[in-house]
């Protein structure tokens, strides 16, 4: 992978990692709710999860999805059910003393799992696939499996990185959000958030 090619992916997984989405809002409701050491399960899981689809988006997988209309549908609805529900349960969290932990909890394989439902993560899977594993015929370009392994590396950095930040700002608010309704108010502008977000998979 030529010089060029790396800073590109560089500047592309930055703007892709740390813009928000499914995974930051999550790492930021969690923390805000359970603590920054309650949500570290989570933001191994993410890279871990991630890591997991981009391999097997350039391995065949990411082409199968969106060759089976059936399949691509059904990722896309599993997904935006998914964020509905953990939209619907963080809205009502208002309480840090009465919040309910295996509520809000999002454990490291639910975090795993959650990254193949996660359309944002799974356009992200093919534009480095179609970008940086493949060639602009759509072959596969020199040292494929190399390309995918560096891809997976500089992501899992990235994907951890991004959501550790989101999650230490959610802790650094607790304190703050725990006086008056604060925190429920938090909590369903980022259940907003999910509510759009599963709007916005709906139409891609």
């Amino acid at each position: 992978m030529s010089a060029a090619e790396l800073t590109a992916l560089l500047a592309f997984c930055t703007a892709m990692s740390f813009s928000p989405g499914p995974n930051t809002t999550l790492s930021t409701a969690m923390a805000a709710n359970l603590g920054l050491r309650r949500t570290l399960r989570f933001c191994l899981a993410v890279p871990a999860g991630w890591t997991l689809l981009m391999a097997g988006s350039g391995l065949g997988l990411g082409a199968l999805v969106l060759g089976v209309p059936a399949l691509r549908w059904a990722v896309k609805l599993l997904g935006i059910a998914y964020l509905l529900w953990l939209a619907w349960k963080l809205s009502h969290a208002g309480d840090l003393a009465r919040v309910d932990e295996r509520k809000l909890t999002v454990g490291f394989w639910q975090g795993v799992s959650l990254q193949f439902v996660n359309i944002k993560a799974w356009m992200l899977a093919l534009t480095l696939t179609a970008g940086w594993v493949v060639n602009a015929a759509g072959q596969p370009a020199a040292n494929p499996l190399e390309r995918l392994a560096i891809i997976c590396a500089i992501m899992a950095v990235f994907a951890f990185s991004s959501n550790f930040t989101y999650a230490l700002v959610g802790s650094l608010l607790r304190q703050w959000l725990a006086q008056g309704r604060r925190l429920l108010w938090f909590n369903r502008v980022l259940a907003l958030v999910l509510v759009a977000t599963a709007g916005w998979m709906l139409r891609v």
